[in-house]
């Protein structure tokens, strides 16, 4: 991987600063790193609200906002959430953390395309639910507009023409109403990110890739000169895939890592454990490795798990951890026959919805 180079703002303060708000000191520590061309200057470091839905468990309502306002002064300045994430309790969460907090401090982003924890309404990609959708985000989270509206996991619509011939149309008219400033995407499969780049009929400023830049799994990486050539910002979500490169014994029902990746990815938390330094550490400090990324996303529930990761983020590695690191890659994921898991969860999804649809045609 290449080390980060790329510029970086962290002489002076951001143009998201405010006097009396933030923690200076903490502000001066962060970076602060360009999107694309869209103007903004991103943490190095983004808070991700998947956690603030309840995805990784119970999430405690007050917990989640002590977070959002520890993180915000602390010169994090990227939000990241959707309706996906608890059926909108994410959003609504933040939409209270958000009420007293001056507008210009942060830059938030939210999605569309992905909602509810049923097969036959998880997924709808069509240009009135878009429109539908932003309305109800604004309202959740108590806000004009969002800096950021993106298709959330595109991979999953039955083709990439709904996408191009639909909605993505429909994000350009909820950018030029003024209810959003950019348009992104997100995606798992990362070759796919780059197709809907190509293909799109209005601009993408940029792409989410999660899971992908990790001690497992480096795809991100061979795709990065081209979303530099578009000029497209690049955040990067997850740096511990979800959990797994992490010291949890047991991962939350819905995460699609194989059996021998979770096999490996613990045997390597255990190994960390023994040398006293935790893997989720090394997992971060891996993902900085790679240059031009324009923010880190991770999320928190609590400050103390925020704490830790803002440390992650912002304390280099010593020699002794970047020995380890190397280590336990080698060691433990550079053997593995697969790296990834893509296309599993779409073809889980679109066979439940054969079936669904089978039944359907059956009964009438």
């Amino acid at each position: 991987m290449i080390l980060e180079t790329t510029a970086s703002v962290n002489a002076m303060q951001p143009p998201t600063f405010v006097q009396g708000f933030h923690d200076a000191e903490a502000v001066a520590r962060m970076t602060y790193h360009p999107l694309g061309d869209t103007g903004l200057q991103l943490s190095r470091f983004s808070l991700g609200g998947t956690p603030f839905g309840g995805q990784y468990g119970e999430a405690r309502e007050q917990a989640c906002i002590d977070t959002i306002h520890l993180a915000l002064k602390s010169g994090v300045n990227y939000i990241d959430t959707s309706p996906w994430y608890g059926n909108g309790r994410s959003e609504e969460v933040l939409g209270k953390a958000l009420k007293d907090v001056p507008r210009s401090s942060f830059y938030i982003g939210t999605k569309v395309g992905r909602y509810e924890p049923v097969p036959e309404r998880m997924f709808d990609f069509s240009a009135k639910r878009v429109a539908q959708s932003v309305d109800r985000s604004l309202q959740l989270l108590g806000l004009d507009y969002v800096d950021l509206i993106q298709v959330h996991d595109f991979e999953f619509a039955e083709n990439l023409d709904i996408i191009v011939e639909e909605t993505l149309p429909a994000l350009q008219k909820v950018v030029d109403s003024g209810k959003a400033r950019f348009i992104g995407i997100t995606s798992y499969s990362v070759s796919l990110l780059k197709e809907l780049v190509e293909r799109s009929p209005v601009k993408i400023s940029a792409i989410l890739s999660y899971a992908r830049n990790t001690l497992i799994d480096d795809t991100l990486e061979g795709f990065m000169p081209f979303f530099k050539s578009r000029n497209i910002g690049v955040i990067c979500a997850s740096p511990v895939a979800m959990r797994l490169l992490t010291y949890k014994p047991v991962l939350p029902e819905w995460h699609p890592a194989p059996q021998y990746m979770r096999d490996a990815s613990h045997s390597a938390a255990l190994c960390c454990k023994e040398a006293g330094v935790d893997l989720a550490r090394l997992a971060v400090q891996h993902a900085l490795r790679l240059e031009g990324v324009t923010t880190h996303l991770q999320g928190n529930n609590n400050c103390d798990i925020l704490r830790q990761n803002l440390d992650s983020f912002l304390t280099p590695p010593t020699p002794r951890e970047e020995e380890l690191r190397k280590t336990v890659k080698e060691k433990f994921f550079d053997p593995l026959p697969e790296k990834h898991w893509e296309g599993v969860d779409p073809a889980k999804h679109w066979e439940i919805m054969r079936q669904l649809r089978a039944q359907s045609a059956g009964a009438k």
